[in-house]
C-alpha cells in the first residue's frame, strides 16, 4: 500500500525547492531544441533527481519520497503497459501485416491527409470506447502510424491524429478515469457531464478535424509503397487479433495490464498456427549467453522509456511531499472570488498540476474537494466545475512534452526506424484536438460559452 514519506524540506526556501523542476525544464528544452529521442527526456529527469539532493535538509527524507513516487500503483500499471505493449505491437509489425495493409490502403488511394483524418477519427471511436488514452497509443500506433507514413503521411502528423483522437476519447468516453474523476469530486451526474462536456469536445474534435485536413504535411511515400506492395502478405493479417483482442476486453472493462497480456497470448497463438511465426523467431536461445526472438527484442527496446518513466515518478513523489501541491491549491484559492476568475483558477490550477503530475486523474483528485468548495461559493454550476477540469486536463497534460501523452508515442514511433521516429517535443505542436480544446476554454471563460448549466 502506498504511504506518503516525509513533507521534505529544501535550502533556499521555495527557490531550493523548484531548483530540479527548474533543471529538468531546462534540459527537456536543450533535448527538445536538438530534437532529442525519449533518451535527452532521461537524462533530464536524472539530472533533476541528483539536483534535488544537494538543496534537500534531510537527504533520508527526500530518498524515502523518491520510493514514494514509485510506489504509486499508476507507475506499475504504465511501465507494464509500456513492455507489455511493445511486445504486441512487436508481434504485428514484425509479421508484415503493417506492409500488406499499407498496400491495400495504397491500391485504394487513402493516403496523405485523407489518412491523417481518417486515422485521427478511428482513434476517437476507439479511445471514446475504451476509456483509456494511453491504451488506446499501444493499439492504434502499431498498425496505423506505419501504414499511414508508407501511404506518405509525415509521421509527426500521424503521431499528431492519434495522440488527439487518445485526448478526445479520455476527454469525453463516460468510462474514462478522468470522466469519472471529475464527475464525482464535484458531485455530478454522469450522464449528465458527459451530455454537457460535448458542447466543449466536439467543437474541438471538428476543429481538429479541420486541421488535419488543412496542413497535414505529406512525404514522397513512393519507395515505401512500393516495399509495402512487394512483401503484401494477406496471411500476416491473421496478426490483427491482437488489437482486436486488447479493444474487445478493454471495452469490457478489463484491467489494461490483463487486455495487453491476452492479445500477446492470442497473437503467439495466431501467429505460430498460421505459420507466419515459428517458435525460433519469437523466442531463441542460440548460446553463448545470449536470447534472441521478437519478443525478447521487443522488452529490451522499452528501456529508454521505462527508465525516463522511473525518473519521472520519482521526480513527482519530491513534488508531492515538498508541498507543491499544497502551493497550486493556494493558487487556485487566492484568485477564486468571483464566477469568472474561480472558473480562470480552476483552470490555470489543474493545468498546473496536470502538467506537474502527467496524470489528469490525479490532478483532478488532488484539487476536487477545493475546487468543489470555491465553485460553489463562487456560483459555477457542478457540471461546469466538472468540465473545467477534466477539459483543461486534456490540454496542459497532452501538451507537456514531458508526458506519457508525448514520450510514449514518440518510443513507439522510433521502434519502426529512423524515418519514422518522431520526438516528444515535436507531438504538442500537431496535437491539434487539445490545441482546439485550449481555444474552446480561453472562449469559455472569457465568454461564459457553456456557462449556463443551470444550477442543480
Amino acid at each position: 500500500m502506498e504511504q506518503k514519506a516525509k513533507n521534505l524540506s529544501f535550502r533556499f526556501g521555495k527557490a531550493g525547492r523548484m531548483a530540479p523542476l527548474i533543471v529538468a525544464a531546462s534540459m527537456i528544452g536543450w533535448a527538445a531544441f536538438s530534437q532529442s529521442n525519449v533518451n535527452g527526456y532521461v537524462l533530464a529527469f536524472f539530472a533533476a533527481l541528483v539536483t534535488g539532493v544537494v538543496f534537500a535538509k534531510e537527504e533520508k527524507a527526500y530518498g524515502e519520497a523518491l520510493v514514494y513516487g514509485l510506489s504509486k500503483p499508476m507507475f506499475a500499471v504504465i511501465v507494464l503497459a509500456v513492455i507489455l505493449a511493445s511486445v504486441s505491437g512487436k508481434l504485428i509489425s514484425a509479421s508484415g501485416a503493417v506492409q500488406t495493409i499499407a498496400a491495400y490502403v495504397v491500391a485504394a488511394g487513402f493516403t496523405g491527409k485523407l489518412f491523417v483524418a481518417a486515422a485521427f477519427l478511428i482513434t476517437c471511436l476507439l479511445a471514446f470506447a475504451t476509456g483509456t488514452s494511453v491504451g488506446t497509443y499501444f493499439v492504434v500506433i502499431p498498425i496505423l502510424f506505419p501504414v499511414g507514413v508508407m501511404a506518405g503521411a509525415a509521421p509527426e502528423f500521424m503521431i499528431g491524429a492519434i495522440v488527439s483522437g487518445a485526448a478526445f476519447g479520455d476527454n469525453l468516453g463516460p468510462i474514462s478515469d478522468t470522466t469519472i474523476a471529475s464527475s464525482a469530486t464535484q458531485h455530478a451526474d454522469l450522464g449528465t457531464v458527459v451530455r454537457t462536456r460535448m458542447r466543449y469536445s466536439l467543437p474541438a474534435a471538428g476543429g481538429a478535424l479541420v486541421l488535419f485536413l488543412l496542413f497535414s504535411k505529406t512525404i514522397e511515400g513512393g519507395t515505401a509503397i512500393e516495399a509495402a506492395g512487394r512483401e503484401a502478405d494477406p496471411r500476416s493479417l491473421v496478426m490483427l487479433v491482437v488489437p482486436v483482442a486488447i479493444i474487445v476486453l478493454c471495452m469490457m472493462r478489463k484491467h489494461l495490464i490483463t487486455a495487453l497480456s491476452w492479445g500477446i497470448l492470442a497473437g503467439i497463438v495466431a501467429g505460430l498456427l498460421s505459420g507466419v511465426y515459428s517458435v525460433s523467431e519469437l523466442i531463441a536461445f542460440p548460446g553463448g549467453f545470449s536470447v534472441s526472438g521478437t519478443i525478447i527484442e521487443a522488452i529490451t527496446g522499452t528501456a529508454g522509456t521505462v527508465a525516463m518513466l522511473i525518473a519521472v515518478f520519482a521526480l513527482l513523489g519530491v513534488m508531492e511531499c515538498s508541498g507543491l501541491f499544497e502551493d497550486v491549491r493556494g493558487l487556485l484559492e487566492r484568485f477564486a472570488k468571483k464566477e469568472q476568475g474561480a472558473e480562470a483558477a480552476i483552470v490555470l490550477s489543474v493545468g498546473i498540476l496536470s502538467m506537474v503530475t502527467g496524470v489528469i486523474s490525479v490532478a483532478i483528485v488532488a484539487l476536487g474537494d477545493l475546487v468543489n468548495e470555491i465553485g460553489e461559493r463562487a456560483g459555477v454550476n457542478r457540471y461546469r466545475r466538472a468540465n473545467l477540469m477534466d477539459c483543461t486536463g486534456c490540454v496542459f497534460c497532452f501538451l507537456a512534452p514531458w508526458t506519457v501523452h508525448c514520450v510514449i508515442p514518440a518510443q513507439q514511433s522510433a521502434q519502426f526506424g529512423e524515418g519514422f521516429a518522431v520526438a516528444p517535443a515535436s507531438v504538442p505542436f500537431v496535437n491539434y484536438y487539445s490545441l482546439c480544446m485550449l481555444a474552446v476554454l480561453l472562449v469559455s471563460v472569457i465568454t461564459g460559452y457553456g456557462r449556463k448549466e443551470k444550477r442543480k
